[in-house]
C-alpha cells in the first residue's frame, strides 16, 4: 500500500480551491485514486489500522495528501452494498431539496480538533466525473451517508472543511426539512 501523508486543516493545501486534472487523464493520476482507495480500505481494518497508525477514514480528497488537484476517493461498506470509487475532475450537477445530517457530527482525516455541531447536506446528490476503476467518466446518484461523503470530499476540492458549515451561534440547529442519518 502506498502510505500518504495526511494534511491537516493548518496547511494551506487543504484550504486552497483545486485546479482540474489535465486530459486526458494520465495513468499515474489514475493509480493515485486507486491508491487512495485502498488507503481508506485499509484504514478500515482494525488490525491493520493500528499496525500502522492509521485513523479510519471512508473518503480522501487529493488535497488532504498534498496535490491541489481535482480529485477524491470512497470506500465505504454498509450492509448491502460496497461503494468503491476514485473521481477525477468530478461535478455536482443535481442536489435534492430534502437536507440530511449525521447525528454523531461530521470527521475528517485532516481535522484533529473537535468540532460538534450539525453539518446539512443534501440528502441526494447526482455527480458526474472521470471513474478511475471503471476508466470512463461515469454519473453516480447517491443518497443518505454516501451523498454526505461525496459532499464533504468535493468541499475539499474548494477548501471548504466540514466545520465552516456548521453554524456558528446555533451549531445544533436543525433546518426544517432535514433527516437525521446514523
Amino acid at each position: 500500500m502506498r502510505d500518504f501523508k495526511i494534511y491537516d486543516d493548518h496547511h494551506q493545501v487543504v484550504r486552497t480551491k483545486c485546479q482540474e486534472f489535465e486530459e486526458p487523464i494520465k495513468e499515474e493520476n489514475i493509480q493515485l485514486l486507486k491508491d487512495m482507495c485502498e488507503y481508506l480500505k485499509l484504514s478500515q481494518d482494525d488490525e491493520y489500522a493500528s499496525k500502522h497508525n492509521l485513523r479510519p477514514g471512508v473518503g480522501l480528497a487529493c488535497p488532504q495528501i498534498g496535490i491541489s488537484k481535482r480529485g477524491f476517493a470512497v470506500y465505504l461498506e454498509d450492509e448491502k452494498t460496497t461503494y468503491k470509487f476514485g473521481l477525477i475532475n468530478p461535478k455536482i450537477i443535481r442536489t435534492s431539496v430534502k437536507k440530511c445530517y449525521l447525528g454523531s457530527g461530521e470527521g475528517c482525516l485532516s481535522v484533529n480538533a473537535s468540532h460538534p455541531g450539525y453539518v446539512m447536506r443534501y440528502n441526494k446528490v447526482v455527480i458526474e466525473g472521470f471513474e478511475v476503476f471503471q476508466n470512463r467518466k461515469v454519473t453516480i446518484t447517491a443518497y443518505g451517508y454516501l451523498a454526505i461523503c461525496i459532499q464533504h470530499e468535493y468541499d475539499h476540492l474548494d477548501g471548504i472543511l466540514f466545520y465552516d458549515h456548521i453554524d456558528k451561534k446555533e451549531p445544533f440547529k436543525i433546518e426544517e426539512n432535514a433527516i437525521k442519518i446514523a
